[in-house]
């Protein structure tokens, strides 16, 4: 017996797809914010220069929309 490819499991119409980039652009774009922000804060509670926080949420956002076109903007 021969393993079905992924085509082969589902039609390309079902929107299964579209509804999985609806739901994994904003987590991508949350989770690097909440990430980077939180290295940012953290490195800002053990240095004391709180210019860290905005820093690390810009990176974030930056290394998220990043990640997003990687995967879904090619």
């Amino acid at each position: 017996m021969r393993a079905m490819s992924e085509q082969e499991r589902r039609p390309e119409s079902d929107g299964r797809d579209f509804a999985d980039a609806a739901w994994s652009v904003p987590s991508y774009l949350l989770s690097g914010i909440l990430v980077w922000g939180g290295l940012g804060w953290l490195l800002a509670k053990w240095t004391g220069v709180h210019a860290f926080i905005p820093i690390g949420v810009i990176l974030g956002a930056v290394l998220a929309v990043y990640l997003v076109y990687l995967k879904y903007g090619r």
